[in-house]
């Protein structure tokens, strides 16, 4: 009897997952069915759902960090139940976060005599949200004073047309009309003379971005900073700079750090990152930093009993686990300058080197090839005759595996079709190889193709662009 209560009780564990009734029926997809099933076949199952998305480190459409290594993966997966907020059940995760702040404040050549501060986000779309906040609260308290009539007209923000949604979803959400500024058809960055001319007293400030989604390349942001400081010694209607560096603030000060584009210019008043970009870590998590205190207004900053005491806190979001910011510290620990640097100068090798082999080839047109941000960006040749369009392309590079968007650029230069390449830490040269190989066989099979698909006119986003 024993025996036989022993086999009922291991039964189901003894069950072959694709013999189990579960695999052998279908289950509820879209309301609770009215059993549970067993953890091993509720995970095959995901697994399966998922299996034909693809492996994510083909995908050349993405920024966001798509491999960390084996112990920074355990210890972020130990640490999902910490929950961010709670600095004082978490005191150790606070002074995590305050040292991930300080080492990009750091790199990013902030003053401590000017007090600055920062805070973690759910990536940089909250960061941006933050900042844009504070530019119109600071707006809001300058003007007043100088006695303007704060709701005679919307107050704006100027940024390039290569902008992120995020900016888009700021303006809707905190009321604000956005000044979109069409990219400079040689540059393809912002127009800084247009960006100038747009300035009014309703305008709260104006965003440069450090590596623009849609090319890769950055915005001028010294030369920026020089026009603005001109334009503040004609006016009491101060205007500053928030730097979108989404994309270039973790990777430009080790690859780059000769440029000038950070708190070394007087009228940069705030920046954002994406850790979770080149700042290493799995997607969710990024930073916001503000040169000093005048630049965040008090009404922003909420007080969180802390050991005792009392620490700041300036998030949109709340609860949220720390794992993202352990694995952000993870990084910076076990990297440092020299680690970082080193991978990012082989991922800008790698870069390069696609970068080349795409020059040569007659098919294409190199937009950008990668010198700034490791990102390429290159339409079809004027030249080219070919009967299949870069859709074709996109799809034939997909039944490799690789996912590579097609899209036209922005605003007055939308008439331009674009791939775009993203080189991140886990494409290495001999990844890199492959593609090359992979891309160059998909370019003899659409020439011998007796089938094309999409239409030689057609303009949309194809592919994940952001």
């Amino acid at each position: 009897m024993l025996q036989g209560k022993e086999n009922r009780e291991n039964h189901e564990y003894l069950e072959p997952i694709f013999g189990s009734n579960a695999e052998g029926r279908l289950l509820s997809k879209y309301k609770l069915s009215q059993e549970p099933v067993h953890p091993k076949i509720a995970q095959q199952l995901i697994k399966d759902e998922i299996m034909d998305e693809g492996n994510a480190r083909q995908n050349l459409a993405t920024f966001c960090q798509t491999f960390m290594e084996t112990e920074a993966t355990e210890l972020m997966a130990e640490t999902l139940n910490k929950n961010a907020i709670d600095k004082s059940e978490y005191p150790r995760v606070a002074e995590l976060e305050n040292r991930c702040v300080n080492i990009i404040a750091d790199l990013w050549n902030a003053d401590k005599a000017e007090g600055f501060l920062g805070t973690s986000t759910i990536g940089s779309s909250e960061a941006c949200m933050l900042a844009g906040m504070a530019m119109k609260f600071s707006w809001r308290n300058r003007v007043k004073k100088l006695g303007l009539d704060i709701n005679k007209k919307k107050p704006t923000l100027i940024i390039s047309s290569g902008y992120q949604v995020c900016w888009e979803k700021f303006a809707v959400y905190f009321d604000i009309e956005l000044k979109t500024i069409p990219m400079d058809k040689e540059n393809m960055t912002l127009d800084i003379e247009k960006a100038m001319a747009a300035i009014d007293e309703y305008t709260i400030g104006i965003v440069g971005i450090l590596g623009i989604t849609y090319t890769g390349k950055y915005d001028d942001i010294e030369t920026l900073n020089t026009l603005v400081e001109n334009y503040n010694q004609q006016t009491d209607y101060k205007v500053y700079i928030h730097v979108d560096a989404a994309s270039g603030g973790l990777y430009t000060p080790f690859v780059n750090p000769e440029l000038t584009w950070d708190f070394r210019l007087n009228n940069v008043i705030s920046i954002n990152t994406s850790g979770h970009k080149y700042g290493l870590v799995y997607p969710g998590v990024g930073w916001a930093i503000w040169r000093g205190k005048e630049y965040l207004p008090k009404e922003l900053i909420f007080e969180v009993s802390y050991l005792g005491g009392d620490v700041p806190t300036m998030a949109i979001n709340f609860s949220h686990s720390a794992s993202h910011i352990i694995g952000q510290y993870y990084n910076f620990l076990r990297f440092g300058f020299e680690g970082y640097q080193a991978i990012h100068r082989k991922t800008q090798h790698v870069a390069t080197f696609i970068a080349k082999e795409i020059n040569e080839m007659k098919e294409f047109n190199l937009i950008n090839d990668g010198s700034q941000l490791p990102v390429l960006c290159y339409s079809l040749s004027e030249k080219a005759t070919n009967p299949w369009t870069l859709y074709d392309l996109s799809d034939r590079l997909r039944m490799r595996g690789w996912q590579v968007p097609t899209y036209p650029l922005p605003k007055d230069l939308d008439s331009i079709l674009v791939q775009r390449i993203v080189i991140r830490e886990d494409l290495g040269i001999n990844l890199a190889h492959e593609f090359i190989e992979d891309l160059k066989a998909s370019l003899t099979e659409l020439d011998n193709s007796q089938l094309v698909f999409h239409k030689e006119k057609e303009l949309k986003d194809y592919g994940f662009t952001h």
